[in-house]
């Protein structure tokens, strides 16, 4: 079996993986959404990429517990020590209470998360259910590492060894992110507990040695990772923006409670940002992009997860209506395939024998035997070097095609190769893939039967009718399709 090699962001190289400890398997963290708003789809990149680095551990044979956090309290307006509290400023927008506006989103998230076919993980760990932990945590650390202001209690980086190893050379656009609070040592210095100013209620605010307050949105990952997993534990992931100060805190914390150099995690991984065409993907800016909104325009969420796939995850990926639109046309040369030979197949039989449900992943044991072409050799091998899913894809794409192939094990292959990848190709039926627009006026019965009227008309040389009713259909939001080379008649209009 290929050795695993994983790109550690700690020591900014290539590193073969194995797990810290053989007999708890594999133990990873992954930073999960702040739940005041909807997860814009350079959000949702950050879980792809953790999904296909978790499904990869299990392909390879090890157990895993992985566990996302939900952020309910503790996260500024500015990711830093200044501002307000993200949770607190969208109830008040809202006019809703904080847990209902927690609720919501949370509800709205694990949406995103099943739509995009990414495994649920070990645990969904909730940082308001771990307050007591977060406060004996501090009270731990606060004697050797922290002071008090007025506003809270903040740690001192300066009595732990290389803070900021992790960020390395910090830019402008960091530190432009950690706004000034009087009375603090140094500029890094973060907040552990801030406290609830003179006068002010919160919705969410606890009794603590330092008066009532609330976490500071760093607190809540190391008092989890911990708690879950132990330390040191394998693989700390999260988005490239966590890189520069939320993890350096979060490893500060790890030091001070452990006595030790030692990080909390021995791998730290981050993938890179998706970006559109006027920059980097933020809800700071007020208008991005959600999985429900490219729902809405009748896009699968699947060609998303395609599109996240077709980038490594350490490179930037681009955003747009054309790279989606080709995303959803691979996609659908891949489905056709699989609707055509293997669905077709049980439909013409309609024996449950037949049912495409029975051709499962090969067996690691039995890899030898049915390894058609070594293509499993070569995938494992791709997807071992740092999650390179782009090479992956075409091997995938040959498997589908290959005529020497023989069906059966075509199938079997393709199964566990998307173990991996997590496309659904022999559950996902062409039929699904179109999906009518939310502004669409016409259902699909009603596309379908349009489309019979115009295929009449064309065959009676009435073009100006077959133009008409091409019309109609665009107004209503549907294109159609002529000469698809792929034979689909219509799909959404993006």
């Amino acid at each position: 079996m290929p050795g695993l090699t994983l790109y550690n962001s700690l020591t900014r190289s290539l590193e073969a993986f194995e797990p810290l400890d053989q007999a708890r398997g594999v133990r990873v963290y992954s930073c999960g959404p702040t739940v005041y708003n909807y997860a814009h789809l350079g959000n949702l990149r950050a879980y792809v990429f953790t999904d296909t680095l978790s499904r990869t551990l299990t392909w390879k044979g090890y157990p895993l517990t992985h566990i996302i956090n939900i952020t309910d309290v503790g996260h500024l307006t500015s990711d830093a020590d200044a501002g307000d509290d993200k949770m607190e400023a969208a109830a008040r927008a809202q006019a809703r209470s904080i847990w209902e506006i927690a609720a919501h989103y949370t509800d709205a998230f694990k949406a995103n998360i099943r739509d995009l076919n990414i495994r649920e993980p070990s645990r969904w760990s909730v940082a308001t259910d771990h307050i007591a932990e977060m406060i004996d945590f501090a009270k731990q650390i606060a004697i050797d590492h922290c002071y008090e202001l007025d506003t809270g209690l903040y740690f001192d980086t300066s009595t732990v060894a290389d803070y900021g190893r992790l960020a390395g050379a910090q830019d402008d656009a960091a530190e432009g992110r950690i706004d000034p609070v009087a009375g603090k040592r140094h500029p890094q210095d973060f907040a552990i507990w801030r406290k609830s100013p003179p006068g002010e209620q919160r919705q969410m605010e606890w009794d603590s040695p330092w008066g009532m307050g609330a976490p500071g949105w760093h607190l809540e990952c190391s008092v989890m990772s911990l708690k879950y997993l132990g330390a040191p534990f394998d693989i700390h992931t999260g988005g490239i923006d966590h890189r520069e100060i939320h993890h350096p805190n979060e490893i500060a914390q790890n030091q001070a409670f452990c006595g030790c150099s030692d990080s909390g995690a021995h791998f730290w991984m981050h993938n890179n940002f998706l970006v559109d065409r006027s920059g980097k993907m933020s809800k700071s800016k007020g208008g991005f992009t959600t999985l429900q909104s490219l729902i809405d325009a009748g896009v699968h969420p699947l060609a998303y997860r395609l599109l996240c796939l077709q980038a490594h995850y350490r490179s930037e990926l681009e955003f747009s209506t054309e790279n989606l639109a080709a995303a959803l046309v691979r996609l659908k040369r891949m489905i056709k395939v699989v609707d055509v030979q293997l669905w077709r197949e049980y439909e013409a039989t309609g024996d449950a024998v037949n049912h495409p449900s029975r051709y499962l992943p090969i067996p690691r044991e039995k890899w030898a035997e049915a390894d058609v072409a070594g293509v499993l050799t070569d995938f494992e091998a791709a997807i071992s070097q740092d999650l390179n899913t782009p090479r992956c894809l075409p091997l995938l794409e040959e498997v589908l095609v290959d005529p020497t192939i023989d069906n059966t094990k075509r199938w079997h292959l393709i199964a566990t190769i998307d173990e991996v990848l997590g496309l659904n190709l022999l559950s996902t039926r062409r039929s699904d893939l179109r999906i009518r627009p939310a502004s669409a006026t016409v259902c699909a019965e009603d596309i379908e039967a349009r489309l019979v009227e115009r295929k009449e008309a064309r065959a009676g040389k009435d073009f100006a009718r077959s133009d008409a009713i091409r019309d109609e259909l665009a107004a209503a939001g549907v294109e159609v399709m002529d000469g698809d080379p792929l034979g689909w008649d219509w799909k959404p209009a993006l």
